[in-house]
């Protein structure tokens, strides 16, 4: 008895844990949770992007799968699809796309051929523009020149209805030719050959006119008046260009015109009315001076546009040259 009482004494006892909802079986259903909202807010995002014919199309595609491999397109509901059931523009750039169509390029239209009229009123700009660059030159050349700057008041530049308008004039004491004569002065001579060498700048051809004032000559008992003064001085003026370096082909027309076109009409004895008038011609005035048997233009106004219709005076009969005037001729010519 007393051996059986000398046996250890084994007290068992059971651990409880108080923590055990703090497991981790909470965490796989909370990311399953997460992934179908994701899932969720994604179909809903590709449904509200989604074009209406493509849905349709899907839609389709799902119910008959077989019928839209056979009808052919990626799904019956195929935005640029011309089956039935695809969207309402079949043009536009959303959804699915034509192949070998590339929408960012833009089709280009071809202008039409321009009419008759609209052409001669191009080509009649385009003869303006080469007429006021001449005009330019020659204005550059004037002021780059010592010579001929001396002489700048001189030598008036304009556009008219006929072209370009070059006119040398007389001042009181500096005349270009000789009194009562048409041979040149030594200055008149360096200034047309300067102007004969820069009108080869364009292919316009020239019309050349002598001009005088309203005195009359001094001998014309003798049978040579103004009209064959002015002719002479235009004449002689043609041979100094060409000296200059002007192509002799560019004269269409040379013509005396005596005081029957006055610079100055309030005062017909100015000295400014006797002159030399070069005209480059546009191709309006060249047609009418050679099929109007000689028809001049006349336009004493300012600048034109290329529109304008010119006006124009037929010349005297009488404007050949004849027999050369004598020295004692005391007019002022």
């Amino acid at each position: 008895m007393a051996t059986d009482d000398k046996r250890p004494i084994v007290i068992k006892r059971i651990k409880k844990v108080a923590g055990g909802h703090h497991g981790g079986a909470w965490k796989i259903a909370y990311a399953d949770f997460v992934t179908a909202m994701m899932a969720f807010f994604l179909l809903m995002w590709l449904l509200g992007s989604t074009a209406k014919g493509d849905l349709q199309g899907i839609e389709e595609y799902f119910k008959t799968p077989l019928k839209v491999a056979l009808e052919g397109g990626t799904s019956s509901g195929d935005s640029s699809s011309l089956i039935k059931g695809g969207g309402q523009d079949l043009t536009k750039s959303q959804g699915q796309v034509k192949k070998g169509e590339n929408p960012s390029e833009k089709k280009t239209t071809v202008n039409p051929k321009p009419s008759q009229e609209e052409f001669e009123r191009m080509e009649r700009e385009k003869e303006l523009k080469s007429l006021e660059s001449l005009k330019a030159s020659i204005e550059k050349a004037i002021d780059e020149n010592p010579l001929l700057k001396k002489f700048k008041n001189q030598i008036l530049l304009d556009i008219t209805s006929e072209g370009l308008r070059i006119q040398i004039v007389d001042e009181k004491n500096r005349p270009m030719f000789q009194i009562g004569s048409a041979k040149l002065e030594p200055y008149t001579r360096d200034i047309l050959h300067e102007i004969g060498k820069m009108l080869n700048q364009v292919p316009n051809r020239i019309s050349l006119s002598g001009h005088t004032d309203a005195h009359l000559y001094a001998a014309e008992q003798s049978g040579y008046n103004n009209w064959d003064l002015s002719a002479d001085r235009a004449n002689a003026s043609r041979r100094e260009l060409i000296a200059g370096g002007m192509d002799p082909d560019k004269v269409a027309r040379v013509v005396g015109l005596s005081s029957a076109v006055l610079l100055d009409t309030k005062d017909p004895f100015d000295p400014i009315n006797r002159r030399i008038s070069i005209i480059v011609m546009n191709k309006k005035a060249e047609e009418s001076a050679r099929h109007d048997g000689g028809v001049i233009e006349v336009n004493t106004g300012g600048t034109v546009s290329s529109d304008q219709t010119p006006k124009t005076v037929a010349p005297p009969q009488d404007t050949a040259a004849g027999s050369a005037p004598t020295a004692s001729s005391l007019e002022k010519h």
